[in-house]
């Protein structure tokens, strides 16, 4: 295996890390610890948006189970932000096993698809950034500066990739969403 490839693993398994280390900072720290939080989801985010482009720097493609994973990667930190909010007391417990069941029930009726995946971190990204916002603007406002940052830099590829990609599937599944 290349080095680039397997550099790029150890910045998916750090990913993957601050999952639980968003769970520790909840239940160890609860609400103080939303700085902490900022720059833990900043650190996911570049690390998120470096592993794929380092994975990529090979000239054969080499898969791995954690570079085929990067979704699930991705939802782990996601939950772990869930869980961070609610140890913290900004999501109530029953706000997020209700979140989580309603999503269980999603997947096991219709099966698991990449753009379900990506639907689910939506909305727990969009109340920690307003948490952030409303709580420490000093420091929240470093997550939407960092997302506009990201659009940006990676223009024109954004919108052509990432938007219409996102669109594309979430159009199959619509037509189809039972399909695999």
């Amino acid at each position: 295996m290349l080095a680039a490839k397997r550099l790029a693993d150890a910045v998916t398994w750090g990913r993957a890390l601050i999952g639980g280390w968003l769970v520790l900072l909840g239940w160890t720290q609860g609400a103080s610890a939303l700085p902490q939080g900022v720059v833990l989801m900043l650190l996911d985010w570049t690390a998120d948006s470096i592993d794929g482009p380092l994975a990529r720097l090979g000239p054969q493609p080499c898969h791995t189970w954690i570079g085929d994973h990067d979704l699930e990667v991705d939802i782990l930190v996601s939950l772990g932000l869930l869980a961070f909010l609610t140890l913290s007391g900004w999501v109530s417990p029953g706000v997020a096993g209700l979140y989580l069941a309603l999503w269980a029930l999603v997947i096991l009726g219709l099966g698991y698809r990449r753009v379900l995946g990506e639907l689910i971190q939506a909305p727990i990204y969009a109340v920690f950034i307003w948490i952030a916002l409303r709580e420490r603007p000093q420091i929240g406002w470093l997550l939407p500066t960092w997302i506009v940052a990201a659009i940006g830099l990676t223009w024109p590829r954004f919108p052509e990739e990432k938007v219409k990609g996102f669109l594309r599937e979430m159009k199959a599944f619509l037509e189809h969403p039972r399909s695999p």
